[in-house]
């Protein structure tokens, strides 16, 4: 069957969007509302940091230099713009699903398919990524404590000298057990691992400062703007998972009202401590060392750290935190992917089994095996290397998506309850937009082969999967009677 623009632009309605996931909720086996203000915020941290500390700055350093701190500044500003977008369609649109359902309500259903494969592409490789990096703090904590390291074949990437990443796989198959057996478990451990993480990060903060060094920062931006340019695109990945607050909307209480407000706690909370943390470590250690440590497979905050102090008890400490808080990462990610991989179920675009919800845990079970094998697969058998820039690639995309969806929105849907709404409008989306676009543009040529490449699969699963069996495409009629192009653009389609 031909496939036409109307059908690719078929809108769900924002009032039985809201309406079946309200209905699901209230059943037996739906998903329960069991998170408050505080534990979805600390959700969203935890989501967040762990990946750019812990671990980009051995990347990002090298292509910008000290001027790495503004990397961040200017990566924080994309996300900020981004996050405000969030809070108005999280407000207005409260239910799982995040991206994906937001461009389905606005964009059509070609469109929302496309990027809810952004996302599993940030999600799936974000936890794939910060797996991998769990690894070596895992070497290095057994080092520090019983004085051996696990061998580099199982322990680093491939292309970094390992041929598979074991920690990689076994730290997602224990996040996966855990999610199965129920989110209001997960979420309590979580808000423990973030308390843990959070006081090693100002403990290395303590450390570092003590050995600052002001003419660490000489020479301040080697490679110029397009250098810090370059490394914001590489930085953001360490951005990614703020967003997961908006995949948790079936999970909390009061969404329309907690959810932007965790979106905006997480951001302004994560952005002060990276610029914090990157302050600290390029001023305890030349930059030149940044790129040799991360080239070797070790951990830099690890390395500052027993630089700075000649002890070992600093090490443990941090490597023992990094162990924790890329755990909770690893969780909070893996749960993001499979609600949006929900949502999607519930809408008929990916097979059922996606959205079967186990009656006891109220957890999608099947769904959370079935990624859980696959990130493992994953992070323990890709290179590094092209994991975090196919992160970035896939969020950005996403996040063009949102400050199109909230224009769109304003104009098909103006009277819908909106509690928070985007400053300077339209102003704001559509800046976001175009500043997302350009770090896209900044990244590697392979990352948009690799993208483009993971588009076409999309399609083509679309288009013999999803179109087939979506069920707004039942609701609305299998086959519609072809229009003319003027019809396409003069027919408003309300939701």
């Amino acid at each position: 069957m031909r496939v036409t623009a109307r059908q690719l632009c078929r809108r769900k309605p924002l009032e039985s969007m809201i309406a079946e996931a309200e209905g699901e909720a209230s059943g037996p086996g739906g998903l329960r509302r069991s998170m408050g203000l505080t534990q979805l915020t600390l959700l969203g941290i935890s989501s967040v940091v762990g990946t750019g500390i812990f671990f980009v700055l051995g990347t990002a350093v090298p292509k910008a230099g000290p001027g790495v701190v503004l990397s961040f500044v200017v990566a924080a500003v994309v996300a900020g713009l981004a996050a405000l977008c969030y809070v108005e369609l999280a407000g207005a649109i409260p239910v799982a699903g995040s991206t994906y359902s937001y461009t389905y309500a606005s964009l059509g259903e070609g469109a929302a398919y496309l990027v809810a494969w952004c996302l599993i592409l940030e999600y799936g490789v974000a936890v794939s990524t910060v797996a991998v990096s769990w690894g070596q703090y895992l070497s290095e904590l057994t080092d520090a404590l019983f004085g051996f390291t696990l061998p580099d074949a199982i322990s680093q990437p491939p292309g970094a000298g390992g041929l598979v990443n074991v920690p990689a796989l076994v730290v997602v198959l224990l996040c996966s057990l855990l999610l199965a057996r129920g989110t209001r478990e997960s979420a309590r451990l979580n808000a423990v691992m973030v308390c843990v993480k959070l006081g090693v990060l100002v403990l290395f903060l303590a450390v570092a400062f003590t050995a600052f060094r002001s003419g660490n920062f000489t020479d301040f931006a080697p490679h110029g703007a397009s250098g810090i340019g370059a490394a914001a695109s590489a930085v953001f990945f360490s951005y990614v998972g703020f967003d997961t607050v908006a995949t948790a909307s079936e999970e909390v209480e009061n969404p329309r009202r907690t959810i932007p407000l965790a979106l905006l706690l997480t951001l302004g909370a994560v952005t002060v401590l990276y610029i914090l943390v990157s302050l600290a470590a390029v001023g305890a250690q030349p930059t030149g060392r940044f790129g040799a440590q991360a080239n070797s497979g070790e951990a830099v905050l690890a390395e500052i750290l027993r630089d700075v102090t000649g002890a070992g008890w600093p090490v443990v400490l941090l490597s023992a935190g990094a162990v924790v808080s890329i755990f909770s990462v690893v969780l909070v990610t893996l749960y993001g992917q499979t609600r949006i991989l929900f949502s999607m179920a519930r809408d008929g675009l990916v097979p059922e089994i996606f959205r079967r919800v186990d009656r006891k845990r109220h957890t999608p079970v099947g769904n959370t095996w079935i990624v859980g094998a696959a990130v493992g697969a994953l992070a323990a058998f890709v290179p590094l290397q092209y994991l975090a820039d196919l992160t970035s690639m896939g969020t950005l995309v996403a996040f063009v998506a949102v400050a199109a969806a909230v224009v769109v929105l304003r104009r098909i849907a103006p009277d819908a309850p909106r509690p928070y709404k985007v400053p300077l409008y339209p102003v704001v989306p559509i800046v976001s937009a175009l500043s997302c676009l350009y770090l896209a543009w900044l990244l590697p040529g392979v990352t948009w082969l690799l993208f483009g490449g993971w588009l076409v699969v999309a399609a083509v699963l679309y288009l013999t999967f999803g179109r087939r069996h979506s069920a707004l495409r039942e609701r609305t009629g299998a086959d519609e009677p072809e229009r003319t192009e003027a019809d396409v653009t003069t027919t408003p389609v309300r939701a």
